[in-house]
């Protein structure tokens, strides 16, 4: 690997950093972030880069806005130390969400935070499973969109889950669902899910598909309070399905999810390390798979100005 790289890490991301700089055989980069009293963010890179290609690690996760600006502090520190480049890697992008505008007087906060992305000076984003596929669009400059699918699957690959049916809880994921049904060679359900207001409670309508004496795997780009995923086992359950499994690629795991999640009818919940889980782990259903591979071969390609697209097929 040329010497002309460096990587570096948000505080939210330095573990996940780690694990992708070991699959990469280099060093994380040295940086510090900190919070003054007031609240104000200073972030400084304790190494030259001058010249070099640089990829900032940082999930927009927990503290949400105080992650946007420490990222968008780092690029723009990158930026006038005179790097080559600087990537924006994002493992989960949260304001995806915020993809479009569905009620009046309301702003499509994806679409602000795309704009100071590039405002900082950032040249490319990497990210995985964004909400909307639509935000690819949101962005001037190129975006590399990553899946987890191949790893998650990978994950079940290896579980004998015999008569196996694919559910996706609604229809915003059907598309990936099928994805992920074609490669388990599984059949395929899909439910009919209403939020009807901003409390991220969520009500299953209908469920079109047979699920009678198959065992199911319930798919979503992330869970948050677990109730859609709780509401869509209970649903499964009704309608005859024998054991129910579930995996997502972003654990946001709020609190109250992981004691709602143990007393429902999932049976194991697999996730991926793109946020770091709760300090306390409390639910026994849980189990999580790395995607850092999948994030340094992206990395590596960028850099060496090499395709990506293997990892769209699952082939890195």
């Amino acid at each position: 690997m040329p010497r002309d790289i460096k990587i570096f890490a948000g505080s939210v991301s330095v573990e996940f950093a780690e694990r992708v700089c070991e699959e990469l055989e280099l060093p994380l980069g040295k940086a510090e972030t900190h919070v003054f009293s007031e609240g104000n963010t200073f972030v400084k890179i304790h190494e030259n880069v001058r010249g070099c290609n640089v990829f900032l690690i940082q999930s927009l996760y927990g503290r949400v806005n105080d992650a946007l600006v420490e990222l968008l502090f780092f690029i723009d520190a990158a930026r006038r130390a005179s790097a080559e480049s600087v990537t924006a890697v994002i493992p989960f992008h949260s304001y995806a969400k915020a993809d479009k505008k569905e009620e009046p007087r309301v702003s499509i906060r994806a679409r602000v935070v795309a704009d100071l992305i590039e405002a900082a000076g950032a040249d490319r984003v990497v990210s995985m499973d964004l909400h909307s596929p639509c935000n690819q669009g949101f962005f001037n400059v190129p975006v590399d969109h990553l899946y987890a699918l191949f790893t998650l699957c990978k994950a079940w690959e290896r579980e004998d889950l015999g008569d196996l049916v694919v559910v996706s809880p609604d229809m915003g994921f059907a598309k990936m669902a099928r994805r992920f049904a074609n490669q388990l060679g599984a059949s395929m359900a899909l439910g009919d899910k209403e939020r009807p207001q901003h409390d991220e409670a969520a009500v299953v309508m209908e469920l079109v598909g047979d699920v009678k004496d198959k065992n199911a795997l319930i798919v979503d780009d992330m869970v948050i309070s677990g109730g859609s995923l709780c509401e869509m086992a209970s649903v499964l359950k009704e309608k005859g399905a024998k054991q129910i499994f579930a995996a997502v690629t972003h654990g946001i795991l709020t609190p109250g999810s992981q004691d709602r999640i143990e007393k429902s009818a999932i049976e194991e919940l697999v996730m991926t390390d793109t946020v770091p889980p709760p300090e306390d782990v409390t639910c026994t259903k849980f189990r999580w798979v790395s995607v850092a591979p999948t994030f340094a071969v992206a990395i590596h390609n960028i850099h060496e100005r090499t395709s990506i697209s293997g990892l769209f097929d699952g082939c890195p």
